[in-house]
């Protein structure tokens, strides 16, 4: 998955289809490997409750090895349920958090194994795995959008859909950080993969509400009842999304390639923001009457249509870095403001020409305002623990010593 998604079914088929469309990035994503679940849990708990773990998380790899994106509800379900069962284990009083080895490959690395002994890792496992297929489904609806000429009330949906799926995986994303990893030991953390640690989980919250904040923008372009005030509002919001992403995102040691990727991705994104914030920016300024509004404009005219280059050149950077991946045709806000900046910034500069000229100690380029960030991300809560963790209803027959001998063969 993750830039995959397009290459691979979900799971990681390898036989390659084509470059893959980028509009919503994937950072990452891994998937749930053969782990020995039954025998830790031996005699601790029913047979019919470690074989329930065992098969939905079989399932789970089973639906990610084989389908695409359509799938995605689907594995949605499965982890959710899986989540519920999963919990039960996390339970102190119980004694399992550290008697199975959960296993995990990378999608992204060259399917790279990962084996951690704590349930907490598993539950971070599976939420993260629940946001990066949201993200997926978030990218699906856009990628249609991409050969439509003209604004049409399926793509406004789409948007409207995007944006709903982005929020949600903020969700998980904010509770993997306010939930899971606190309860992850300081030693395990250490041993957690990049994109597992805390500041990389982070930079994907951010950045989802940072493109559900660009969709938002896209839908006001597209409105005729959306002021210039709320365009640029949602510039700057954009932009704040994007710096705080990358900071969260460069602060990271050992970035891996696909890191390296995800944080090229996030800076084509900070320039396409910048620009269309001082674009909006110049405009209301515009309509000041004193000589040093119209310069001021200028220099926000001029500052953008510089930063837009600069962001054509960090999309074509970010298709390049490995894996390859193709960039969307221009659409939504960047489709208007790809024609509008040079052309703005053509026609004030020479209006204003003699302004400039006369004023040089105004020709300075001004701060853009700050906004408070509106886009929040859905709360996520936690599946009840299943009720089959209700131990006094539970009957574990004793074992034998002769029978734990012939497991332990057959184990071998």
């Amino acid at each position: 998955m993750g830039c995959a998604v397009s290459v691979y079914r979900v799971g990681g088929n390898k036989k390659p289809l084509k470059i893959p469309l980028v509009t919503v990035l994937v950072p990452s994503i891994r998937i749930p490997i053969a782990s020995n679940i039954q025998k830790p849990l031996k005699g601790l708990v029913p047979k019919d409750l470690a074989d329930r773990l065992t098969s939905l998380r079989n399932q789970i790899f089973l639906l990610a090895e084989q389908t695409d994106v359509s799938a995605v509800p689907e594995l949605l379900r499965a982890l959710e349920e899986y989540l519920s069962l999963l919990v039960g284990i996390t339970d102190p009083e119980l004694g399992c958090r550290e008697l199975i080895e959960f296993k995990w490959k990378s999608l992204d690395d060259g399917q790279k194994e990962i084996c951690i002994v704590d349930s907490w890792f598993e539950v971070l496992s599976v939420v993260h795995m629940m946001a990066m297929l949201t993200l997926m489904e978030a990218n699906s609806k856009l990628i249609p959008d991409q050969t439509v000429s003209s604004e049409s009330e399926e793509s406004t949906d789409n948007i409207r859909s995007a944006v709903d799926l982005l929020v949600k995986a903020a969700g998980y994303l904010q509770f993997c950080l306010r939930e899971i990893l606190v309860q992850i030991p300081p030693h395990i953390k250490m041993k957690l993969p990049v994109d597992l640690q805390e500041s990389v989980i982070e930079a994907a919250y951010i950045q989802a509400l940072g493109q559900g904040t660009e969709m938002q923008l896209a839908s006001a372009v597209g409105s005729k009842n959306a002021t210039l005030s709320v365009k640029r509002r949602l510039a700057c919001e954009q932009l704040s999304y994007f710096g705080q992403a990358h900071y969260c995102l460069s602060t990271c040691d050992n970035l891996n390639g696909y890191g390296k990727k995800h944080l090229s991705f996030i800076k084509w994104k900070y320039l396409e923001a910048k620009a269309a914030a001082y674009y909006y920016h110049g405009l209301i300024t515009d309509k000041g009457t004193e000589p040093s509004c119209h310069i001021s404009a200028v220099c926000c005219f001029l500052a953008a249509e510089e930063i837009l280059t600069e962001s054509k050149k960090a999309c074509l950077n970010f298709c390049l870095t490995l894996p390859i991946t193709r960039a969307p045709a221009a659409w939504g806000a960047m489709k208007h403001l790809n024609k509008k900046i040079p052309e703005t910034a053509a026609k004030k500069s020479q209006m204003y020409a003699y302004l400039l000229e006369e004023e040089k100690s105004l020709d300075v380029l001004p701060d853009l305002p700050e906004f408070e960030l509106s886009l929040k991300a859905d709360e996520y809560q936690m599946p009840d623990k299943d009720a089959a963790w209700e131990s006094e209803k539970w009957v574990i027959p004793n074992q034998t010593l002769k029978t734990h001998l012939t497991d332990d063969e057959e184990d071998d």
